[in-house]
C-alpha cells in the first residue's frame, strides 16, 4: 500500500538537480544557493565520480533534503536488495523505473524507511514518437496514467512525471499519491532536451507535490535570485489552490 506523501515544508518543494561531475561542484552549488534551495536531488553523472555519498552525507549534514535519482531497474530480488541498502541511508526520495509490477512490489517491501519510492513513467525528454519507436503507439499520457495506476497498485509512494500529466494523475490515484514533476521551465519552453514541460504554477495547480529544476536555476546570471523567485511562484500556486 502506498505511503501518505512525504510531509514537506513550502521552501521544500522546490527541488534543485545537483547535475554536477564531483564532490567540490555540488558543496560549492549547496553553498551558492544558500537558503533557497532546501532540497537537492543527486544523480548519474555525480554516482559516476566516485563521490556520490559524500555528498549525499554531506547534503544531510546541513539539514538538505536528498533525492537520490538513479532509476534502478533490474530483477525483483536485486532491485529489492538496493533499495533495502538505500534506507538505511537519509534519503527522502529515491527513483525506480514503473515498468515491472513485480520489481516495483518487491522494492515496496524493501523499503525500511521513511524514504519514499517515486516510479518514473515516461521520461520528459520523450514524446509520442519515441514512445513509437520502443512499440508504444498512444499517446505518453495514456502511458503515464497506467503507469501511475500499476505503481499504486504495487505499493509504490508515487511518481516522478511531466507536468503536463499531473492533473490526470491526481484525478487517477486521488490525494494520498505522491507526483513529482521534473522538466519545469518557470519561462515556458526553451529548446532544450525536454520535451513535456510545463511553468511552476501550472505544475502546482495540476497536482504536483514537488518540482525538480536544475538549468532554469543553474544556467542563471543569479542563481539564488531565481531560485528565490521560484520559491515565490511556488507559495503563490499552493496559496491559490
Amino acid at each position: 500500500m502506498s505511503r501518505a506523501p512525504l510531509p514537506l515544508r513550502d521552501d521544500e518543494r522546490l527541488i534543485f538537480a545537483l547535475d554536477v561531475p564531483g564532490r567540490d561542484d555540488a558543496l560549492a552549488w549547496v553553498d551558492r544557493l544558500g537558503d533557497a534551495v532546501s532540497f537537492y536531488k543527486i544523480g548519474m553523472e555525480l554516482l559516476a565520480s566516485g563521490e556520490y555519498f559524500e555528498v549525499l552525507d554531506a547534503l544531510a549534514a546541513r539539514d538538505k533534503r536528498v533525492f537520490v535519482d538513479l532509476k534502478f531497474f533490474d530483477i525483483p530480488a536485486t532491485a529489492a536488495a538496493v533499495i533495502k541498502r538505500l534506507s538505511q541511508w537519509p534519503v527522502s526520495y529515491a527513483t525506480i523505473h514503473g515498468w515491472h509490477p513485480a520489481m516495483m512490489e518487491a522494492c515496496a517491501a524493501a523499503n525500511g524507511s521513511d524514504m519514499r519510492l517515486l516510479a518514473v513513467t515516461v521520461l520528459t525528454s520523450m514524446g509520442r514518437s519515441d514512445l513509437a519507436g520502443m512499440g508504444i503507439d498512444r499517446e505518453p499520457v495514456e502511458v503515464v496514467v497506467e503507469r501511475a495506476l500499476a505503481a499504486q497498485a504495487a505499493g509504490i509512494d508515487g511518481v516522478i512525471a511531466s507536468g503536463q500529466e499531473a492533473g490526470p494523475i491526481r484525478a487517477a490515484t486521488g490525494a494520498g499519491f505522491s507526483i513529482v514533476c521534473p522538466g519545469i521551465r518557470p519561462g515556458g519552453p526553451v529548446g532544450d532536451d525536454q520535451k513535456r514541460t510545463v511553468g511552476v504554477a501550472q505544475g502546482f495547480a495540476d497536482g504536483a507535490d514537488a518540482i525538480v529544476v536544475g538549468r532554469p536555476i543553474r544556467l542563471a546570471s543569479d542563481p539564488q535570485a531565481a531560485a528565490r523567485a521560484i520559491q515565490a511562484e511556488i507559495a503563490q500556486a499552493l496559496a491559490a489552490r
